[in-house]
């Protein structure tokens, strides 16, 4: 990078110097992801990454720094689409945890998030960009409304995750959804095969009745052949969502 640099500087003319702004800004990009590894060294906890390991939370590599200690951290670097983008793309925990906590909301637009959710490795993630980032975007509502009609399930559970955020936020944005529609399609998805879907889908369903006696009673009257399921995990999303709705406070 280095000598990359210095040659630039013997060229004259324009396109030399837009060259040499964009190295040398990448070379800022480098040193500060080179900061931030240091940080989440020295803040490691190998107790927390080999806990997460054994419950099958897996990553290339993991600090086993706690999200607390990451929001601390991220204070200390800038909120700049370009570094989130830069740790976003690797495969480290800390890293793409800390790329939804920079990312500038503001520049943050449609098509980034169609390319985001569909690069979600895991559920844990799943749950930092949708608190951290997506819940926070003024289109929220129309990602909710694509993603849950969303053929792949990866896309739909977070779609649901998304609608679940908005939901226990009391965001205003709720109500330009088309909440009966998606409704039925989660009551659908509770009986899919995906345990990440299953759950995304019963997470956003008790917030959803929570806010109105009217979805309350819809999502009993959907859920009733879960009840005669030989299955155990239907029967005990049926008895967790009918302790929760059953008597619905005035």
């Amino acid at each position: 990078m280095d000598a990359k640099i210095t040659k630039l500087l013997k060229i004259s003319g324009f396109k030399a110097i837009f060259a040499l702004k964009i190295l040398i800004r990448q070379a800022d990009m480098d040193e500060i992801l080179q900061q931030i590894r240091t940080d989440l060294r020295r803040s490691m906890n190998g107790i927390a990454s080999k806990s997460m390991r054994e419950k099958g939370l897996h990553y290339k590599l993991n600090f086993g720094v706690d999200v607390p200690r990451l929001r601390e951290l991220s204070k200390r670097y800038p909120i700049d689409a370009q570094l989130a983008e830069l740790l976003w793309r690797q495969e480290t925990r800390e890293l793409k945890i800390l790329a939804t906590m920079l990312y500038p909301v503001h520049e943050f637009d449609m098509d980034k998030a169609d390319e985001w959710v569909k690069e979600i490795p895991n559920h844990e993630i799943r749950e930092q960009v949708s608190m951290n980032l997506f819940q926070k975007l003024d289109f929220a509502d129309k990602l909710v409304q694509k993603w849950t009609d969303s053929k792949d399930e990866e896309v739909r559970t977070s779609g649901y995750w998304l609608f679940a955020r908005l939901l226990i936020v009391k965001s205003g944005l709720v109500n330009k959804t088309n909440q009966n529609e998606i409704m039925e399609k989660m009551i659908s998805d509770l009986s899919a095969g995906s345990y990440f879907l299953r759950l995304s889908a019963q997470r956003a369903l008790t917030f959803l009745g929570r806010t109105a006696e009217s979805f309350s009673k819809k999502i009993l009257d959907g859920i009733q052949d879960l009840q005669t399921s030989g299955d155990a995990a239907k029967k005990e999303i049926f008895d967790s969502l009918s302790f929760e709705f059953t008597d619905f406070p005035d």
